[in-house]
């Protein structure tokens, strides 16, 4: 089994995390930043009618004196314009358009001076970036401190589990160990049995029942190793194995009179995972057997035009749902018995195989499964 939760998984939780508590202090932060621009302007402001108080008393000084010479104060900070009384410009500090919306700007009117100015107009250029600098690595440092903080405690919070999780995945894949071993022999034993007694229905009961064991055996155990162990491909002649395979659930279906009927191809191969295929084939017969009636019969084709066809049909109670018969736990019929994990498994190696599912169906006339490989 994996861990309870990986590191990527942790990862993107503790993301998830930091994303919403983000946007949940979103708001306040806007406000925040409002306030940050509202002190700004104030400041700036100030220290711009602090240069217009500056310039009125150099004007000021220099009508009060005999110099022939205005030395204005400039500022690199600020736009200065003198305009006379029929609004003509006199003096600036700049060629820009005063139209510009990103400003503060104030306008003086100026007492009788030797310069013939009537008004002084100053602009301020404001630049909020600095702002919003500030404010984006707040943001930036608060989403780092809150990832952090929640990929500490996530991981604090899940390491008891992940301890109990190692623990399960010891004791199954021991319990599994354990298990195999008596059915293996069980089945020997019985088949021997039924070799000297071939009359006694009692030895072929517990024959089937052995062999319904083994096969909820072996999806179990791949569903347990299916994420640690690399089932690679092989060549297999899929005609022989499905003979081969059918042969097992004789018996099965004999306990219930139901005839097999094959319609196999012969030297058909197929490059796929032993194992994986086994798991396709038991797990679409031993459904077709159980919910098969009595006397009745499943026709197992096997053929290859261009792609491999490869079906298996029954004459049984049909499925009410086509579309939910291979979502994990399941289940048709509940008095059936079984996990719901066999479509489940069979659904999951067809994708990674590249092989096509059909299912066609009629409630109480049969059902019908079609590999297809693409």
């Amino acid at each position: 089994m994996q861990e309870l939760i990986s590191k990527n998984h942790l990862t993107k939780l503790s993301l998830a995390y930091t994303l919403l508590i983000i946007i949940l202090i979103f708001i306040p932060a806007y406000f925040y930043m409002q306030s940050e621009i509202q002190s700004y302007k104030y400041n700036q402001k100030s220290q711009l009618e602090y240069q217009g108080l500056n310039i009125q008393r150099a004007i000021y000084d220099f009508n009060n004196s005999k110099n022939d010479i205005f030395y204005f104060p400039k500022s690199f900070n600020y736009d200065t314009y003198l305009y006379d009384k029929n609004n003509n410009l006199i003096y600036s500090t700049t060629n820009k358009n005063l139209d510009n919306k990103n400003t503060i700007s104030k306008k003086y009117i100026l007492n009788t001076n030797r310069l013939n100015a009537q008004s002084l107009i100053l602009i301020k250029e404001l630049n909020l970036n600095e702002i919003y600098l500030k404010i984006s690595i707040l943001t930036i440092s608060i989403g780092i401190f809150i990832f952090i903080s929640a990929y500490i405690i996530l991981k604090q919070t899940i390491t008891p589990y992940k301890k109990a999780n190692k623990y399960l995945d010891r004791f199954f894949n021991d319990a599994m160990h354990e298990i195999k071993t008596p059915l293996g022999v069980l089945q020997l034993n019985l088949e021997l049995l039924e070799e000297k007694d071939k009359n006694s229905n009692e030895v072929k009961r517990s024959l089937n029942a052995v062999k319904s064991l083994l096969l909820t055996y072996e999806d179990i155990e791949y569903l347990i190793k299916q994420k640690r162990v690399s089932y690679s491909k092989e060549i297999v002649d899929f005609s022989v194995f499905l003979k081969h395979r059918i042969d097992m659930f004789e018996s099965l279906a004999y306990s219930k009179k139901i005839q097999i009927e094959q319609n196999i191809q012969d030297y058909i191969n197929i490059e796929i995972n032993r194992i994986e295929l086994q798991r396709i084939i038991d797990n679409t017969i031993s459904n077709a057997i159980k919910y098969s009636n009595e006397n009745s019969k499943i026709i197992i084709k096997l053929y290859k035009k261009i792609n491999i066809f490869f079906s298996v049909e029954d004459f049984g109670i049909g499925i009410t749902n086509t579309e939910k018969i291979f979502n994990r736990y399941h289940r048709e019929e509940s008095i059936k018995g079984g996990f719901g994990v066999g479509l489940n498994i069979v659904k999951n190696i067809c994708e990674k195989n590249s092989i096509n599912i059909k299912v066609e169906s009629k409630k109480n006339k049969g059902s019908k499964f079609i590999y297809i490989t693409s």
